[in-house]
């Protein structure tokens, strides 16, 4: 089964209650408070496993909860923290809040093991609050509250090379020959499912990873078929392999199928039809000699004007693969070796504490306007990008949560009435 994302809900351990106790011993009958502090809750952890390369385990488990801190005890007894949970994930893998769609991780390059969310902290038991004036307090602090958070992840490959063409022009073929991928080989019309990487080594040259990404189609860009899937797996590619049907034993034309592909690139991510290609023009070995030339001259003429270029090669024999490969991990030296690794958008321990900020909801009769400020909601502001629907949705939720929309509907707000936000005006509709 082909599983590159998943949605799963994470919680943080809480923190242990502080204990309210006092000494009593046959010879001290009026001691002191000895009340133990709580427990500190457990964290969840994110590590890199090398060992998997997919998220299929997240299908058949969805909630993932760190242990609770215990309660402290008596005689100064600390209770016992709460037990981490490490969840262990592909290199690659994109942690996004689920509501937001914005990145919090990138489990790639130096991220191989990151706390996502903190445990509460134990309370103090009441051993903390003697004075000179109050010897025999009767309260102790309780534990901070868990944190839980729902989560988008994603696989995006991490390889050097992508081999992208439209599905059946060999690029499974190429994979095997080059590397020590065994990739699933047949005559589909439809695709490969994962994408299959491999690392090619080079005598007097670095090795580089090459990944065949599953089969395009026309509309990919829309998520036709598993085009958002497919696509997500090409965007740390550094280098794009463009492998092409020269021989058109089907009746492709190599030409519109790399147009077409470098089209579904750009509706994607611009960024991504941007990056160095080259064309790899597959079985030769299927045309003959003569025609050989001509075949090859029309593709040429085409793209190398344009600074892409041409390699003639037969998956099958091996012809011409050398200099392709060649070609590529020069092209890779001009690049440099970074990880593209996608930058942080969301930062759950400030909004934990964006919570304790005050706000102000209040009507303005000279506007006609409710007005929405103070530094909780100006923060929140600066954490979300109102223009994506995600991330309004993910601010509906966020007044909806703290009361808010409830505070306007007590000021008699109705359907159609202004809300002013710090310069961003909204209609209300309940």
């Amino acid at each position: 089964m082909f599983v590159d994302r998943a949605r799963i809900i994470v919680r943080s351990g809480k923190g242990g209650d502080g204990h309210v106790s006092f000494r009593r011993e046959k010879f001290v009958p009026d001691g002191g408070p000895d009340g133990g502090d709580g427990g500190t809750g457990g964290d969840v952890i994110f590590q890199v496993d090398k060992g998997l390369n997919t998220l299929i385990d997240f299908r058949h488990v969805r909630k993932y909860k760190a242990g609770d801190g215990q309660e402290g005890g008596k005689k100064n007894c600390r209770g016992k923290d709460g037990e981490d949970i490490v969840i262990k994930v592909p290199e690659g893998t994109v942690i996004k809040e689920a509501q937001s769609d914005q990145v919090i991780i990138d489990m790639s390059g130096e991220n191989q093991k990151v706390v996502l969310l903190k445990g509460g902290r134990g309370g103090n038991g009441n051993q903390h609050y003697a004075t000179p004036t109050m010897q025999a307090p009767k309260y102790a602090q309780p534990g901070q509250p868990a944190q839980e958070l729902e989560l988008t992840l994603e696989l995006k490959v991490i390889a050097d090379v992508g081999l992208v063409g439209f599905p059946n022009v060999g690029k499974s073929t190429l994979l095997s020959r080059v590397t020590n991928a065994r990739p699933k080989i047949a005559n589909y019309h439809f695709t490969t499912l994962n994408p299959n990487l491999g690392v090619v080594d080079l005598e007097g040259t670095k090795g580089f990873v090459i990944a065949d990404i599953p089969g395009l189609i026309e509309g990919a860009s829309e998520g036709v078929g598993l085009g958002h899937e497919f696509l997500r797996h090409i965007e740390r590619t550094k280098v794009i392999i463009h492998v092409v049907d020269a021989a058109g034993t089907e009746g492709r034309d190599p030409i519109s199928d790399i147009y077409a592909i470098n089209k579904e690139l750009e509706a994607y991510n611009p960024e991504i039809a941007s990056r160095p290609q080259v064309i790899a023009a597959n079985k030769m070995d299927a045309i003959y000699e003569a025609d050989r030339e001509e075949a090859l001259k029309s593709i040429r003429d085409e793209f190398e004007p344009k600074g892409i270029k041409v390699f003639p090669i037969s998956a099958v024999s091996g012809e011409g693969l050398e200099e392709l490969l060649y070609e590529v991990s020069q092209m890779l030296e001009g690049i440099g070796e970074e990880t593209t690794v996608f930058e942080r958008e969301y930062y759950p321990e400030k909004l934990s504490e964006i919570k304790d900020l005050p706000h102000t909801v209040t009507y303005d009769p000279v506007e006609d306007e409710y007005v929405v400020e103070g530094p909780r909601i100006e923060k929140m502001l600066g954490y979300t990008n109102l223009e994506s629907e995600k991330g309004f949705q993910f601010f509906q939720n966020f007044l909806k949560e703290n009361g808010i929309l409830d505070e306007l509907e007590a000021l008699g707000i109705k359907d159609g009435d202004t809300v002013r936000l710090y310069g961003l005006s909204f209609d209300y509709y309940k």
